[in-house]
C-alpha cells in the first residue's frame, strides 16, 4: 500500500450504536489510535415508512434501514466526535445537500471546522429519496441546479470578503452578508461530490475538491473518473488536484486490494463496517484492518 493513501471508515448505522455517545466516542477514539485518516458519517434527515423511490445501491431497490433507525445529524455528530479526538479527520459521506439552506449550512460547517482545528471534509450529494427531499422542502427534479448554486453560496460565505458576500441566483438572493467564523482553509474547505452518475462526475470536476463514486467499478468507474478530470480541465482547473475516494469493506480489505484501488485512481479508501455484536468486536476488526494495511498510529 502506498504511504500517501488515506483510509477512512464509515461509522456504523444501527439502533443502539450511531446515537449512543459512549459507543461512538469509543469507536472514533479507536480509529484515531489505529492510524485511520477519517471517520465518515452518513445522513438521512428523515426516513419514510412508505416510498416509491428506488435505492440505487442495492439490487432490491430498498434501503437497508428501518424508518425508525436513529441517524444523528451528521454535523452535530462530528462536532461531538471532534471533542473526543485530536487528529482524526471528520467527514460526511454523504450529506444530502438539497435538505439544507446553504447560508445556515455555511455557518454550521464553518463552526465545526474552526472548533476542530480544520479537520472537516464535506462530501455532499443530491439525494435519491424523493420523499425525504419533499419533506425538507426541496424539489426533486431541480435538485441538480439547486446543488450547484448551494456550492457557490457556501464558497462565497466562507471566503474572506471585506465587504461581505453577495449572491443573486435562481434559488438564493442576498447582499453584503458576513458569516463568521471562517473555516480554517476559508473557501477551500474541502467539498467532495458523492454519487454514481455522470452528472455527479461532471459536478465534481467543475465544482468539487474530490469525487466519491458510489457503487460502481470497472469500466464504469474508469469512465466516471475520466469524465471528472475532463470536466475539470474544461473548467480551467487542475484535474490532478481532485481526490478520488473509493469504497471497500473493513473486514475484506488488505494491502493487495488497496493497491488495486490505487491503480483505479483512489487517493482514499472509505471502508464500510459489517454488522457487529458490539464495540469490542468492532475495535478488534479495526485493529486487524489497520495491521493488514500497515497504518501508522
Amino acid at each position: 500500500m502506498t504511504a500517501s493513501l488515506k483510509v477512512g471508515v464509515v461509522a456504523p448505522v444501527a439502533d443502539g450504536v450511531t446515537a449512543d455517545p459512549e459507543w461512538m466516542a469509543s469507536f472514533a477514539g479507536h480509529l484515531e489510535r489505529c492510524g485511520f485518516e477519517s471517520i465518515v458519517v452518513v445522513e438521512h434527515t428523515v426516513l419514510v415508512t412508505r416510498y416509491d423511490s428506488v435505492y440505487p445501491y442495492d439490487s432490491s431497490g430498498r434501503v437497508g434501514l428501518t424508518a425508525d433507525c436513529p441517524i444523528p445529524d451528521p454535523l452535530d455528530l462530528l462536532a461531538f466526535l471532534a471533542g473526543h479526538t485530536s487528529r482524526l479527520r471528520l467527514a460526511t459521506g454523504v450529506l444530502v445537500l438539497p435538505n439544507h439552506h446553504p447560508v445556515v449550512l455555511a455557518k454550521r460547517a464553518a463552526t465545526v471546522d474552526a472548533l476542530s482545528g480544520g479537520r472537516l471534509r464535506l462530501c455532499v450529494g443530491v439525494g435519491w429519496l424523493r420523499e425525504e427531499l419533499a419533506a425538507c422542502g426541496a424539489e426533486f427534479d431541480s435538485r441538480g441546479r439547486l446543488v450547484d448554486e448551494q456550492l457557490s453560496v457556501l464558497r462565497a460565505l466562507w471566503a474572506d470578503r471585506p465587504l461581505g458576500a453577495s449572491h443573486h441566483g435562481e434559488f438564493f438572493d442576498f447582499d453584503d452578508v458576513m458569516c463568521y467564523p471562517k473555516p480554517v482553509a476559508a473557501e477551500r474547505l474541502p467539498v467532495h461530490i458523492g454519487g454514481h452518475s455522470r452528472a455527479a462526475a461532471r459536478r465534481a470536476g467543475r465544482l468539487g475538491d474530490g469525487f466519491q463514486p458510489l457503487g460502481v467499478a470497472g469500466p464504469q468507474l474508469a469512465s466516471l473518473i475520466a469524465l471528472m478530470r475532463d470536466e475539470a480541465s474544461a473548467a480551467g482547473r487542475d484535474p490532478a488536484a481532485l481526490e478520488v475516494s473509493l469504497g471497500h469493506a473493513v473486514n475484506k480489505i488488505d494491502a493487495e486490494r488497496a493497491g488495486g484501488l490505487v491503480d483505479q485512481g483512489a487517493d482514499r479508501i472509505v471502508l464500510s463496517m459489517p454488522p457487529t455484536a458490539g464495540i469490542e468486536e468492532a475495535k478488534d476488526m479495526l485493529s486487524a484492518c489497520a495491521q493488514r494495511l500497515s497504518l501508522a498510529s
